[in-house]
């Protein structure tokens, strides 16, 4: 094999594992950068109060998120929502008059929320590569279905506007490519769309065992994909490693060849 041939080889061979780690890093990292809707901590069930935590990524790598619109859809109404206050951002909350009145456990509700607006002042934006928080606080939660579908707006500083406002798709459906962001609710009594979920005496039956069970496996997959995490970086720290150090042994044995032979 020619010198410059072994030289290839040792250099293709170094750079393909530390490709190969940084695959395994990077393949586990990479996500969807949808705008979404959680509750975070607590439940929520139709008829009661919450709080929704909007997550804003900003995919443009140039450009900047300067504005986000979410809307409240009439037929699942909203009586009254808070915003928490984000420094740089000035948050508006809209109502409109509803066509027809709705009952709730409280009163008889005849306006709602139908847009919140939060802008950002001049010279903040939620950086290429950043995401930003919006939280909403308020109810009555609406009884009439088991999922708030909230279209979101977002705006860039160079003028692009990305509408996250396709409609969730249907069990074993694939995902839209700019879905609306949704919140689970649940029946008074039961916790729903919360990260946390709450633990009551009355789960405490062959159902709270099965999501004991789901729970467990979920950490287990958790974890699986930590060490895969953390295999990766070894990997690819290891493939460096190799091809540095094989590419210099030969770099030396080329040397001593060379003083060998008198060249």
């Amino acid at each position: 094999m020619s010198t410059n041939r072994l030289l290839r080889r040792v250099g293709q061979t170094g750079v393909v594992l530390s490709a190969a780690g940084l695959a395994v890093v990077l393949g586990g990292g990479i996500a969807s950068a949808h705008v979404t809707a959680r509750v975070i901590g607590e439940s929520a069930k139709q008829g009661g109060y919450t709080k929704i935590t909007f997550r804003v990524p900003t995919e443009d790598a140039t450009a900047g998120t300067i504005k986000l619109e979410v809307k409240f859809p009439a037929d699942t109404p909203i009586a009254s929502l808070n915003t928490k206050a984000v420094p740089g951002w000035t948050a508006k909350v809209t109502k409109a008059k509803l066509d027809k009145p709705v009952k709730t456990d409280d009163a008889e509700v005849s306006e709602a929320v139908s847009t919140v607006t939060w802008t950002a002042n001049q010279g903040v934006r939620i950086g290429p590569g950043e995401f930003g928080e919006f939280e909403v606080s308020g109810g009555p939660l609406p009884t009439n279905t088991d999922k708030l579908v909230l279209p979101a707006v977002q705006t860039y500083d160079n003028g692009k506007v990305v509408s996250w406002i396709e409609a969730p798709p249907a069990a074993g459906g694939a995902e839209p490519e700019h879905p609306a962001p949704v919140v689970q609710l649940a029946k008074d009594g039961a916790a729903a769309g919360a990260d946390t979920p709450a633990n009551g005496n009355a789960q405490v039956t062959n159902t709270g065992s099965q999501s004991g069970t789901a729970a467990a496996a979920n950490t287990g997959k958790d974890n699986t994909a930590r060490w895969l995490g953390g295999i990766g970086l070894v990997v690819g720290a290891l493939g460096l490693g190799v091809g540095v150090g094989a590419t210099l042994r030969a770099r030396r044995a080329i040397g001593n060849a060379k003083v060998v032979d008198g060249s």
